[in-house]
């Protein structure tokens, strides 16, 4: 199997990276093109890919193609490799935010097998979230395949279509959130007398573990929150605070306005 990307931006050499450290290919079997050529050349520095001379070359060596270009230039890519398509056949893998299926098949003189991803940033420490969907010309190998490299760079998660805005808000925005949260965390500890590296290692760290309780436990995340606080304690006088303050209702908020602006993508 060999495995083209068209875009070698951060989220594509994330991913060329987990790729290549989980195994799922060899690095030989990576083709990559950009239409800026500094980018290929800082992933091929590192590994040995294949640099090739246009995206259509990318097509013709690869069985899988991932299409990793920003969304507003999806449409020029896809017209570039459009009968290239048609006589390859390869299975095309869109990561553009906002871009159906349907619309990148209108795309398309051919039908073509056709999988929609969404990751997040933290592919590049091989944690990320993936949503995918896929069109009826995709197969169960295909399926299978596509979890194979989701998931060499972090979890994957099949999603209808009709619901990629809201993982877009809780899968794609939440990481923002979350690093505001740990620099909240962080300052604050600062604030009564931490040094600031060590608030920092403190607060993430804690983060990093409370969702894998989360995640390991099976538990409701309420019923966690009831294990930490103790009556009368430190902890349920935080937990009310942040409840008093809104703390809740501004994260539904934030994932609201998020939602609806992926809605008007």
């Amino acid at each position: 199997m060999k495995i083209g990307f068209i875009g070698c931006g951060n989220m594509a050499s994330a991913i060329i990276g987990g790729i290549i450290s989980s195994q799922v290919i060899t690095a030989e079997d990576i083709n990559i093109y950009d239409v800026y050529s500094p980018a290929c050349e800082k992933i091929s520095s590192t590994s040995p890919v294949k640099i090739c001379k246009n995206e259509a070359e990318v097509v013709e060596l690869s069985d899988i193609v991932i299409l990793a270009v920003k969304p507003n230039v999806i449409k020029d890519v896809l017209t570039k490799i459009d009968r290239y398509v048609e006589n390859y056949n390869p299975l095309l893998i869109s990561i553009a935010a906002g871009k159906t299926i349907e619309y990148l098949e209108s795309c398309l003189t051919s039908s073509a097998k056709i999988v929609r991803v969404m990751p997040n940033i933290n592919a590049k420490v091989k944690e990320a979230i993936s949503a995918y969907c896929y069109n009826s010309n995709v197969t169960k190998e295909d399926i299978s395949n596509v979890e194979m490299i989701l998931n060499s760079f972090g979890t994957s998660i099949y999603v209808k279509e009709a619901d990629f805005s809201i993982f877009s808000a809780i899968g794609g925005c939440s990481p923002a959130f979350t690093f505001i949260f740990i620099d909240a965390l962080a300052r604050a500890g600062v604030k009564y007398g931490l040094k600031r590296d060590d608030a920092l290692r403190i607060a993430a760290q804690t983060v990093y573990g409370s969702a894998k309780t989360i995640i390991e436990s099976n538990e409701h995340p309420y019923k966690l929150v009831d294990s930490v606080c103790s009556p009368g304690g430190t902890t349920i006088e935080g937990v009310t605070s942040l409840q008093a303050d809104g703390f809740e209702n501004a994260v539904h908020n934030a994932v609201k306005k998020s939602f609806e602006k992926d809605k008007m993508l």
